[in-house]
């Protein structure tokens, strides 16, 4: 046990060193390698960022097809169409698809998410013509054979189950699905068990003809490669794939008009809390203050005051974290925490108290300089290999976040003001009219007689 303790205090140690690295240091200059974008005729939107320091090409495509899209009662059916992709083609089953894949070496994936579905490719610049091929037979011809289909609904009702055992994941779940009631952001990407029954081969072909389209789709190609290059060897391939119109979804903004507070019993040792409310779309202009606000009350990890309240001074928690969890029409604001059942209800008064702090006083010059440095220096990190990369040029377009936005993310994130901070809190934090889901033993916490 000794033992144990000692090496959990190195690692403190270490992580209250790469703050002080990070925030006391100078933030490197940072400058992102040379993008071009393109427009090809059928519409889908080409972004090309040549990284010639390994022989690997990086696909990222992204489509506006993500969950909220999924029909009534269909619930989970983009998730089900990113991964039939991945089940068969026109010209390979499965099996040979992934035995070509092995064979070269490379990495394809594809999923959804509740904004959009992705699709990934990874492969050495020698094998890029095969590896390309694959992944162009994967978005534009799979077959959805049934079989398939069959076992991968077997396969996403066992992550369903488990995640109804884990209470961690329970809360959080319950959580987006109180808050976002009646909304197309509230449901499981994954679907649920009532939904995934419903679903046939057939819908996951519509879904696929309605909304993969070129476009309504962006491709990011990053690595050992130029636009010369693919306009030569890649464009005729990319615009043989047929275009058409896609529809359009009004997205209804359905306000929480009181608060809402769900408790779940489990005989467990420590309760799992979700506390928060409605937030902004990703593109909203107050994006910065956001975060550099979010950081200090709960995002900053050691340094973040609800860390410091809640277990540094108490002891509550192991860990507490904040965040916003920023999409397309809409968003949240969040806080998660565990802590043993009999400190549960003086744990949430905590949070809201200091949710409260943050409204009605500004932070102070240490906590802001801290959460400026610490964030324009951890930006690079995110952009460190093609893929982190690549998926990252694919959001900046999908969001609409402007060419800039890398260059000037440093300089925003420092132009932020005390006065910002506690702006944005006032406008985002709703201390007084939250959803709360707990999740562990009613009686212990005090929900419950």
């Amino acid at each position: 046990m000794k033992r144990f303790k000692l090496l959990s205090l190195n690692l403190h140690q270490c992580f209250v060193c790469l703050i002080f690295f990070l925030i006391f240091l100078p933030s490197p200059s940072f400058s992102l390698p040379t993008t071009e974008r393109t427009t090809l005729q059928n519409g889908l939107r080409l972004i090309v960022s040549e990284d010639h320091s390994l022989p690997f090409v990086t696909f990222q495509l992204i489509i506006d097809g993500g969950s909220r899209l999924d029909p009534p009662n269909q619930e989970g059916l983009s998730y089900m169409t990113a991964k039939g992709l991945l089940h068969g083609t026109a010209k390979h089953t499965a099996k040979q698809m992934s035995s070509l894949l092995d064979f070269i070496g490379a990495n394809l994936s594809a999923t959804s998410s509740k904004d959009y579905v992705s699709v990934g490719l990874r492969v050495l610049k020698k094998d890029l013509v095969q590896g390309f091929s694959i992944f162009m037979d994967v978005v534009t011809q799979p077959v959805f054979p049934e079989d398939e289909f069959r076992r991968e609904i077997q396969r996403t009702l066992g992550s369903i189950k488990s995640v109804e055992e884990d209470p961690g994941e329970l809360s959080e779940k319950e959580f987006f699905k109180i808050l976002f009631t009646r909304n197309p952001y509230g449901h499981p990407v994954v679907g649920t068990e009532e939904s995934l029954a419903k679903l046939t081969r057939n819908d996951l072909t519509i879904f696929h003809n309605t909304y993969i389209r070129p476009n309504n789709t962006i491709l990011v190609i990053v690595g050992d490669i130029s636009l010369d290059e693919i306009k030569k060897g890649l464009v005729d391939r990319l615009e043989t794939w047929p275009t058409r119109d896609v529809p359009q979804t009004l997205y209804k903004r359905m306000p929480i008009e009181s608060a809402k507070t769900l408790t779940l019993d489990r005989a467990i040792t420590q309760s799992n809390i979700v506390l928060g409310n409605l937030g902004p779309q990703r593109n909203n202009p107050d994006f910065f203050p956001m975060v550099v606000m979010n950081y200090i009350l709960g995002g900053g990890g050691f340094s973040s005051r609800l860390l410091t309240e809640i277990r540094a001074k108490r002891g509550f928690a192991y860990s507490v974290h904040s965040a916003f969890d920023f999409k397309k029409y809409a968003g949240s604001f969040s806080v998660s925490l565990q802590t043993k059942n009999d400190s549960a209800r003086e744990a949430i008064s905590i949070v809201l108290e200091e949710i409260k702090k943050m409204q009605k006083g500004p932070v102070t010059d240490i906590e802001l300089e801290g959460a400026r440095k610490y964030l324009t220096g951890s930006f690079p990190l995110r952009l460190d290999t093609q893929a982190k990369l690549a998926g990252f040029l694919a959001q900046v377009e999908f969001y609409g976040l402007g060419n800039d936005y890398a260059d000037t993310y440093a300089s925003r994130i420092m132009a932020v003001t005390k006065e910002d901070v506690q702006r944005v809190a006032n406008k985002y934090l709703n201390p007084d009219n939250y959803t709360l889901v707990v999740v562990g033993n009613l009686k212990e916490a005090g929900f419950r007689e």
